[in-house]
């Protein structure tokens, strides 16, 4: 059975995620602004969930037309085939958002979608009334200028929810970003890497399950693993295919500092978490005091930004402190996300390259240093 997927996803990671899929075997692959679709079946939805570091969830695209007005919205709706995808017994639950459309309530387009979901399984199972009390199938509708998509959640939680960041410091990355700013900065199995405001360890524990291939999802339940409609045996097949191609022997270490105590504590016990304990080394050091334990390095960071954790002045002056602490040096590279603009004004140099990604909802840049 071909499916058709979409991946919704962070801005600025369209392609990291189209190159991702394609290499997990996906077919008919296109990219758009916020996200990716392609096409392949129950083996590669399990796959997609366990393996993908930087989609936000992975969505079987039921169908899409163009409705403005209710009765559209309603018709079609109904005309799409959900009895192959939703039970008898299932849970069938709604949401969704509209942009730029005629019909802008949201609230209202989410009763005539379920009313519509009801009378077309009505007709199916002949039935006039549906407990819900089975495995929850949820179902997100977008409209945006007029064009709806219904598709149908198969993650249940976030991807970026690996399971072992059980606690957190303050205003952390989100794993899948942490993920991106690792294979944004080429990191491999044969480098050493560094984070010298670390927090609860986000961007090692990643760099580490990204330098030795270990899928992101493997320890962590999906929604759509107790859908009837999938195979049994495909999360197995997935998670012992996943589990092969873990780089077991690698040159890797990781070393992280934060002056911080109990956010280095979570850290710890983060990575323990994760699997990858061994591989990282944390201690409590100012970042005044960053020294190098390798002749080359990558190092990665999110320093505190003004918006959030500290003044603007206070951030402005760890800029500065990172352009005497990360200097020039055949071997290394940096890569540091920040939403300032004067970014490079107050480390002293200009960056090799710039991307734009967003940190949850602000807007900011990655600064690349490799040359």
């Amino acid at each position: 059975m071909q499916i058709r997927f979409v991946i919704p996803c962070l801005l600025g990671l369209e392609k990291l995620i189209a190159d991702e899929v394609k290499a997990l075997d996906a077919q008919d692959v296109v990219s758009e602004n916020g996200r990716i679709l392609f096409s392949g079946d129950w083996n590669l939805l399990a796959r997609a969930n366990i393996c993908c570091r930087f989609a936000e969830r992975i969505q079987i695209l039921v169908g899409a037309f163009p409705a403005r007005s209710f009765e559209e919205l309603f018709q079609g709706t109904k005309a799409l085939p959900w009895e192959d995808w939703i039970g008898s017994s299932d849970a069938f639950p709604v949401k969704g958002y509209s942009l730029n459309s005629t019909l802008f309530s949201v609230s209202d387009c989410q009763s005539i979608i379920k009313k519509a979901v009801v009378e077309r399984l009505k007709t199916k199972y002949r039935l006039e009334w549906f407990d819900e009390t089975g495995p929850v199938h949820q179902i997100q509708f977008s409209i945006m200028k007029d064009q709806v998509s219904l598709l149908l959640d198969t993650s249940g939680y976030g991807l970026h929810k690996r399971g072992y960041r059980l606690e957190a410091g303050g205003a952390p990355i989100k794993e899948t970003l942490a993920a991106a700013l690792c294979s944004l900065s080429h990191l491999r199995h044969y480098h050493t890497l560094y984070d010298p405001m670390c927090g609860s360890g986000t961007i090692l524990i990643e760099g580490a399950m990204l330098a030795h291939n270990m899928a992101p999802g493997v320890n962590r339940a999906f929604a759509s693993e107790r859908w009837d409609q999938v195979p049994e045996n495909v999360w197995k097949q997935e998670r012992e295919r996943a589990q092969d191609l873990v780089l077991r022997e690698s040159d890797f270490a990781a070393y992280g500092s934060d002056i911080d105590q109990d956010a280095l504590a979570i850290a710890q016990a983060n990575a323990t978490r994760a699997g990858v304990a061994e591989r990282i080394q944390f201690a409590r050091r100012d970042l005044r005091d960053f020294s190098p334990e390798s002749e080359k390095g990558t190092l990665i960071c999110n320093p505190p930004y003004g918006e959030r954790l500290l003044d603007l002045k206070a951030a402005e002056e760890i800029y500065k402190l990172m352009g005497q602490k990360f200097p020039q040096r055949r071997g290394w590279s940096y890569t540091v996300i920040s939403p300032s603009d004067d970014f490079e004004y107050f480390f002293g140099r200009k960056a090799d390259k710039r991307r734009k990604l967003y940190n949850g909802m602000i807007k900011c840049q990655v600064y690349m240093y490799f040359r």
